[in-house]
């Protein structure tokens, strides 16, 4: 079939598509029209390259011209089966270096396969470019890793996050039996969840819903989640036994008497014996943080416990409730929270918890749980809200010296299929949603703790002032190119972008975004004497009579006293400054 070749060339103020090439527009005039980005993104196959969108957020406001390259789609079109295909590369011109922010110390921890590849792609694109990152310290918790040091980066990883206190984390395997196997491991190492939530003293895992604002997702608002971070039976002591008598003996360490906690007589001649403990002391911490959240995040709270059959459960719904009581209860009232509640805190069996997650989609709720129901009900509400990556997964704990320890992570795995698809050498769709919000979460944290460290400290200062800029630009730039149908297709369908394409779209998107509001040049530095004075303080004066007074001394009538004039004007007035006897 005969072909006719032409180009496209984009506008970024019009935000229009216009046809130049002369020679094939009369032939073309019946099948082409003039389309906006979001048209021709919609109108292309499944195989057609990304288009560029040109909307640009109203709140970033620019005062400096930015210099984008010509933008083109090379199409070529078959009169005999009128179909079109596109092929499309955005650039940006703009060769200016600009000095990196130097990024405050933090921990990062690196994992594998699929989650690995993604995070050090966009590490490359949306973080070095704009960040000195020298002062991270990474420790690599791959398996191999873990194998070849005998885990000894792990417990270097624990110190390092006791240290510095800020953690980003990239989702690790905890191998099974025949991983072990396959990766020619001496052992099966445990999860590191259980030694950085020791290490770090961990009181509870916040677990909230990521929302993007256009895109309505499972929630329509934002739904929190604290989960104790230790006890239950993660932490468990078990063993296989026959029949027998299982004692469960407690000896007091101030010395007091021995006494047994339960006694049981075996029967079977196959049992399984399961012990653990839930450690409260930390419970009036998590409660604090979790009505702190829920008043910052405007939500309900609500306890969730199995109480009414595991009586050693109470101790946590007192707990919380004493608290809430004595501090939060009319905090809540006054922001008319409790209004869905009854007016008061409210528990909930975990029965129940499950049943309303279902029902309460669209949210504005938040719920505290032990360990292992906050890792139940977490799951139901990632599937409700969409998929794991579409919730946060943060641990708080605490140093020794009452400073907030905080590593943050995606709340879900390495996503095995999509690596071993890669390296199958076919294409994948990561969305990176989950990771970026960590990532993000982390280097805020970081921030802020370097503030506190140094309040007056002017480059500290900017520094803590780029990143919230930053992690706010990169948010608005992330949820956009989801918005403009760019996004992976977990979102987008079979025509969304691959793990590369969108990546490098947020990577454009996020430095136009930056671009538009750079300034030429530094503000410039008022002190007080180059400020107006106040409107209610010349209220009070007689401006007529001032201005005669500056006018008697200004000798020059340049609108100024030179220091001789000055010095009259004060002695005449009675003001001048004596010398200290």
């Amino acid at each position: 079939s005969r072909m006719w070749p032409f180009f496209i060339f984009f506008s970024p103020r019009c935000h229009l598509f216009c046809t130049i090439y002369r020679h094939c527009r009369s032939t073309m005039a019946s099948s082409l029209r003039i389309l906006s980005s979001r048209s021709i993104l919609r109108a292309t196959s499944a195989t057609a390259s990304r288009q560029w969108s040109g909307a640009v957020p109203s709140s970033s406001a620019s005062s400096a011209p930015i210099s984008f390259g010509m933008q083109y789609v090379a199409c070529s079109t078959s009169l005999a089966n009128n179909s079109t295909s596109f092929r499309f590369k955005s650039t940006d011109t703009s060769k200016e270096s600009k000095a990196k922010i130097l990024a405050p110390p933090m921990v990062y921890i690196s994992g594998e396969e699929m989650t690995h590849y993604a995070t050090k792609l966009l590490i490359e694109q949306w973080i070095e470019p704009h960040f000195d990152t020298s002062q991270w310290e990474s420790y690599d918790l791959s398996c191999k890793s873990r194998d070849d040091t005998d885990d000894q980066v792990l417990a270097d990883a624990v110190d390092a996050g006791k240290r510095i206190g800020a953690i980003f984390k990239e989702p690790t395997i905890t191998p099974s039996a025949i991983q072990v196997q396959e990766m020619g491991l001496k052992k099966a190492w445990g999860s590191p969840n259980g030694a950085m939530r020791r290490g770090w003293n961990g009181i509870t895992i916040s677990r909230d819903t990521i929302h993007i604002d256009g895109i309505e997702l499972g929630y329509k608002n934002q739904v929190l989640f604290e989960r104790h971070a230790v006890g239950g039976e993660y932490g468990a002591g078990w063993n296989e036994v026959g029949q027998g008598t299982l004692l469960t003996t407690y000896i007091p360490k101030d010395g007091g008497a021995p006494f047994v906690v339960d006694k049981r007589d075996l029967t079977d001649s196959h049992n399984v014996c399961v012990v653990y403990h839930n450690p409260y002391d930390n419970v009036r911490e998590l409660a604090h943080l979790f009505f702190n959240r829920c008043l910052e995040h405007k939500v309900t709270p609500y306890i969730v416990t199995k109480k009414t059959v595991f009586k050693w459960q109470e101790g946590f719904w007192a707990t919380m409730k004493k608290v809430f009581d004595e501090t939060y209860k009319e905090d809540f009232l006054k922001a008319g929270l409790l209004d869905r509640s009854g007016g008061d805190l409210q528990h909930l069996i975990s029965d129940a918890a499950t049943m309303q997650l279902i029902r309460w989609t669209d949210g504005g709720f938040g719920m505290a749980a032990h360990n292992y129901d906050g890792d139940m009900l977490t799951d139901q509400i990632a599937q409700v809200h969409r998929s794991p990556g579409f919730i946060t997964s943060n641990l708080v704990g605490k140093s020794d010296d009452g400073t907030l320890i905080k590593e943050f992570e995606a709340s879900h795995g390495t996503v095995t299929d999509l690596w071993n698809d890669h390296l199958a050498g076919k294409e994948t769709s990561l969305n990176p949603l989950g990771l970026v919000e960590a990532l993000l979460g982390a280097m805020t944290h970081a921030a802020q703790l370097e503030l506190n460290a140094k309040p007056k400290d002017k480059e500290v200062k900017n520094m803590h002032a780029f990143v919230n800029n930053y992690t706010t630009t990169l948010r608005t730039a992330l949820h956009n190119t989801f918005r403009y149908g760019q996004g992976t297709r977990d979102m987008c369908g079979p025509t969304g972008f691959t793990t590369e394409d969108f990546i490098a779209k947020v990577a454009w998107r996020l430095n136009r975004y930056l671009a538009q509001q750079t300034e030429e040049q530094a503000p410039p530095e008022l002190k007080e004497e180059d400020l107006e004075l106040p409107a209610s303080k010349l209220k009070e004066l007689d401006q007529k009579a001032l201005m005669n007074l500056f006018e008697k001394y200004d000798k020059s009538g340049e609108g100024k006293i030179d220091f001789k004039n000055f010095s009259k004007m004060l002695l005449k007035m009675g003001v001048a400054p004596k010398k200290q006897s």
